[in-house]
Order: structure tokens, then C-alpha cells, then sequence
């Protein structure tokens, strides 16, 4: 039975390769292995236990054996020849007037073939420059675009959560994301508060909304009137996480208490309380102040999560 891990390249990109059982592989262990026409090679750094179905199993590039003291020092010339790569590929963007940033190069191990990664901000119609890149290193090149948050993935980072960014630790999918989310998950709609490192939406807002979503559930909503320990009141904040909500008391006070503690007036959910200059403004009411403005951002990100197609090769 084949085993399945992800190897990670020195460009940063990672990719799905399946090994014989024979072979004795660990994490960490850099081995070499078989894609389409050219042998590469790169780090083990997670094995994947559940296997695929068998059909896609065998479209996988197959890992050939743990790499030798030859081809580490073939690996580690390819990286600094990479380098150089990359500084004529600048030089004819530039030369070709494109508008494109180059990200970095990455040289397979027998050298057949040169990907350079970009990001850009639409389609870029690179044509030319690979028929210059071809000329100029004399092998096959190949282009891939990617967009800001794959490209956050490849460089990393500490999120505000004092975590590695999770785009370069585990998340390699980008769903859509919007602001309806975080509005969901009780969050300030201030821009820097749910834009993470990319200038995007946080991919947290997606694979944490379920979650939120369950929290939520038994949680009462701002506005509601409820009975407490302390006396009849209304519902002015809550924290879905630890699970705890702030009253603001019939006698002006504001208490904080856990939801169990609260028992909600169904019959006066709707009532309306009289103006009262001193009432502080509830978060739906802070939120809705800073709303404007987030849904265009919000469509661009979503935009950006659409994956390109963009890739073209030439072989000289």
C-alpha cells in the first residue's frame, strides 16, 4: 500500500506525492521524485493517512528514493541559480512594460524546468516574456500567477493571535469570505480588526463561522428584556465565547453574568424602551457605523479567491 505525503519545495509551494511502503521515509526528510517529465526535489513536512480513491491516487507524482549527498548539493545549486533567474526575469518585465511582481523561481533538480510565481492584480498576457525567458535561461519556463493570500502563505507571518498565519500552516483552500461573517461572530466591522496580513477578509471568518453559528444558538439576541439575580433589564452586549452577556438594569447599572443565569421575556422581545440620553449605543448599533464601505472590499476579496488558470509553458 503507497503512503501519501505533502513535500514542500524551497519556493514555498507544496504539493501531494505518493511513496512505496518499502521506503523508509520520515518528516523532514528530503527526497526526490517523478512529475510529468522532470525530476524534483523537496522536504516531507506531513503525511497524509487518509488516501484518496485509487483513481486519483495514480495521477500522483511517485517520490523515487531519499536524496543522496550529490543531489543536495544539485538542489542547493539549483537555489542560487534560481537567484539569477529571477534578476533576468525582472529585467525583461520590466523591459516588456507588464504589470506583474514577480515572487520567486524555483529550478526542478535535473533542470528541465524553471516556475516562476507572480501575483498580479487582473490577467496578465505573458506570452512574450516567456518566449524571452525561454531564450535567456535556456530551458522551459513556466509562469504561475497566484493571488495576495497564497502569496502571504509562501512568505508567513504572526497573526494578531499571536499564531503562525494560518495560510502557511494549514489552510491551503480559500473559500469565499464576507462580511456578513464577522457580523455574525459579534466582531467590530472596523477594516483593521477583520483584515488579516494579506489586506483581505481573515480566513478565520470562514472555518470558524460554524462554530460561531453553534455559540450562537442558545445566546440571546441585543435588545432582548430579561430577568436577573439583580433585577429586570436588558440585554446591551454579549460574548459568544464565554458564553456571558451584559444587562443594562431597569435602574441605569450595567451587570455582567453568565447566559445561564438570564432568563429572557419572550413576551417583551419586541417592547421598546424610551429614549434615554445616557443609554449606551448597543454593537449593533457600533457596527452598523462602520458597515460602509466593507461590501465592495468585500467583493474584491472574494474575487481574489477565485483560483487562475493562468499557466503557460515554452519549450525552447
Amino acid at each position: 500500500m503507497d503512503r501519501l505525503f505533502i513535500i514542500k519545495l524551497d519556493n514555498g509551494s507544496e504539493l501531494e506525492v505518493k511513496a512505496p511502503a518499502e521506503l523508509e521515509l520520515k518528516l523532514h526528510d528530503t527526497c526526490v521524485f517523478r512529475r510529468d517529465f522532470y525530476i524534483d526535489s523537496g522536504e516531507i513536512i506531513r503525511e497524509i493517512t487518509e488516501l484518496p480513491p485509487e483513481a486519483e491516487l495514480s495521477n500522483l507524482p511517485v517520490i523515487l528514493h531519499l536524496a543522496n549527498t550529490r543531489e543536495l548539493a544539485d538542489a542547493n545549486n539549483n537555489y542560487m541559480r534560481s537567484r539569477n533567474a529571477m534578476k533576468t526575469a525582472r529585467e525583461l518585465v520590466g523591459n516588456l512594460g507588464l504589470t506583474m511582481k514577480l515572487l520567486n523561481a524555483h529550478y526542478s533538480l535535473d533542470g528541465k524546468l524553471v516556475i516562476i510565481q507572480f501575483s498580479a492584480d487582473g490577467r496578465v498576457d505573458f506570452r512574450e516574456l516567456v518566449k524571452e525567458l525561454s531564450r535567456a535561461l535556456c530551458t522551459r519556463i513556466e509562469l504561475r500567477q497566484i493571488g495576495v493570500r497564497d502569496e502571504t502563505g509562501i512568505y508567513g507571518g504572526i497573526a494578531i493571535c499571536g499564531q503562525k498565519l494560518c495560510c502557511c500552516r494549514f489552510l491551503k483552500e480559500f473559500n469565499s469570505i464576507n462580511v456578513k461573517m464577522a457580523k455574525e461572530q459579534d466582531l467590530s466591522l472596523t477594516p483593521a480588526t477583520i483584515s488579516g496580513a494579506c489586506g483581505r477578509l481573515k480566513c478565520c471568518l470562514k472555518f470558524e463561522h460554524e462554530g460561531y453559528r453553534e455559540l450562537e444558538k442558545n445566546m440571546p439576541k441585543r435588545g432582548n428584556w430579561c430577568d436577573t439575580p439583580q433585577g429586570r433589564g436588558r440585554i446591551c452586549d454579549r460574548n459568544l465565547l464565554t458564553q456571558t452577556v451584559s444587562v443594562q438594569l431597569e435602574t441605569g447599572n450595567i451587570v455582567n453574568m453568565p447566559r445561564n443565569e438570564v432568563t429572557v421575556s419572550v413576551s417583551e422581545t419586541a417592547r421598546t424602551r424610551p429614549n434615554n440620553n445616557n443609554e449606551r449605543p448597543t454593537q449593533e448599533c457600533r457596527e452598523r457605523s462602520h458597515a460602509g464601505g466593507q461590501n465592495d472590499d468585500s467583493r474584491e476579496q472574494n474575487n481574489e479567491n477565485r483560483p487562475s488558470n493562468q499557466d503557460v509553458s515554452q519549450e525552447k
